[in-house]
């Protein structure tokens, strides 16, 4: 199974659109998870444009609409594995507290979240922690960024910049 990750798009407020290499990339997933931030509902057409199968949560900055649609946070089966997803919220240096916290009864194998901007990859204790970064907003990161996860017999994953 192949996954494209985003997160922290902003749009419009940072950009326009999402990239279109991302977009490119994405058409070659089986499912893309956005790890909240999108803004604007019109990112999840525009996502589900280029793969059906898309799944999101909310972020701390998007429209009351879309806190009204999308889980605060996801458990998604992929394979034999399990796939938490939160955007996150407060200072960066407690977000992965906040997350070991959030995901500690679920125990998932990885745990996809945004909010820093920052891309992020890297096992601690049992779990990937893994963020793929903003795709439109350097404003704490020298680069946009995205992510691929590829699951087969294990998990691989990786923070692509653009």
């Amino acid at each position: 199974m192949r996954i494209g990750v985003i997160s922290d798009t902003h749009i419009p407020v940072r950009a326009k659109e999402i990239p279109a290499e991302i977009l490119s990339e994405f058409k070659k997933v089986d499912l893309i998870i956005h790890a909240g931030d999108l803004v604007e509902p019109a990112v999840l057409e525009k996502l589900k444009s280029v793969c059906a199968n898309v799944k999101a949560v909310r972020g701390n900055m998007d429209t009351e609409e879309l806190k009204i649609i999308l889980p605060e946070k996801e458990i998604i089966q992929a394979a034999n594995y399990r796939i938490g997803v939160m955007h996150g919220y407060g200072p960066p240096n407690n977000l992965l507290d906040l997350l070991k916290t959030a995901f500690k009864k679920e125990t998932p194998d990885i745990i996809i979240f945004g909010h820093s901007h920052a891309g992020f990859n890297e096992k601690i204790g049992k779990a990937i922690f893994f963020n793929p970064g903003s795709a439109t907003d350097k404003v704490f990161s020298a680069y946009n960024s995205f992510g691929i996860i590829e699951i087969n017999d294990k998990i691989e994953a990786k923070v692509i910049k653009i």
